[in-house]
């Protein structure tokens, strides 16, 4: 019944955490800012209005939404969440997890091409480079965590017997780790250096060119999706920062959603005082992330031996 209630408690919160950063942005600038709860009345906002579709588009622009929604959704069912311990874990889950991450971005490509639209496209061709990259500094972060706590399941990296923290005797190197996976969380959800969610120009956009033909309960389902992602990846380096604390569920959870707002914060500062790259710098940005890791790799090597 705890998961499930930190579970639940974790889907309503996740359109919070973005109003978040956009306050921090609007600190840093010196400006008021929007609501916090703006996203929840942008997504009532969508859900009241109809979709349109093109003639030009198949069923596969209905489904990509609602597959990369439910995509998004499904490592949030896995990973521990505010000292609780997940709902479902397997052996192995993590590495099924991100193949699922992919098919959703997978089903989100898919969509964009079916509009004919060269825009779409180009930005579709993009997305499928740079998360390409990213993907091997996910993978190897999880072949890390498997020689550090001997196991493939997200529950038991933060929860168990060999738990990956920075309290180990490893702790040290997961720095290298923390500073890669932030950079993977801001390539993976499309925010500044790599893209900027709030530009309107085609041709520099990612993410956001993808879904120019969507509208309604469909541009819905897409904004919740993103930002179910966006709090998995920051849950992910949550963990990573949370001391083992032994302490009831409430100071845990505190604790938790302290260390998981600093990490939206650090999102919004970052994209205060960085300026987006050009677009022929993101791929050496995103493999900066994977030789960081690939460093910790091999220094953990020498550690536990």
């Amino acid at each position: 019944m705890e998961s499930l209630l930190s579970f639940m408690l974790a889907l309503l919160l996740a359109p919070l955490f973005p109003g978040i950063i956009n306050r921090t942005k609007a600190f840093v600038a010196g400006k008021q800012g929007p609501p916090l709860l703006m996203k929840y009345y942008t997504l009532a906002k969508l859900c009241r209005k109809g979709s349109v579709y093109s003639t030009s588009s198949s069923f596969v622009f209905k489904m990509g939404p609602t597959v990369s929604f439910t995509a998004a959704l499904m490592p949030l069912l896995f990973i521990p969440l505010a000292g609780t311990a997940p709902l479902f874990s397997f052996h192995g889950d993590v590495i099924v997890l991100f193949y699922i991450m992919g098919i959703g971005r997978f089903f989100t490509i898919a969509a964009a091409l079916d509009t004919a639209s060269p825009f779409e496209g180009m930005g579709a061709a993009r997305e499928a480079f740079f998360s390409t990259l990213a993907e091997a500094t996910i993978f190897a972060v999880l072949i890390l965590f498997y020689r550090v706590s001997g196991s493939l399941s997200l529950a038991d990296y933060f929860h168990g017997e060999n738990a990956v923290s920075l309290a180990g005797p490893t702790g040290a190197l997961l720095l290298f780790v923390i500073v890669a996976m932030f950079m993977v969380l801001l390539t993976e959800n499309s925010r500044v250096p790599v893209d900027d969610p709030q530009t309107h120009l085609e041709l520099t956009m990612i993410h956001e060119v993808m879904i120019l033909d969507h509208s309604g309960p469909d541009l819905a389902l897409i904004e919740l999706g993103a930002f179910f992602k966006l709090l998995f990846y920051s849950v992910f380096i949550t963990h990573l920062l949370q001391p083992p604390v032994p302490a009831g569920i409430l100071v845990n959870g505190l604790l938790f959603y302290g260390i998981l707002t600093l990490v939206y914060v650090a999102v919004g500062v970052t994209e205060s005082t960085m300026a987006r790259f050009k677009m022929n710098l993101v791929p050496k940005y995103i493999l900066t992330s994977f030789t960081l890791v690939f460093f910790a790799a091999i220094l953990t090597m020498g550690f536990m031996q």
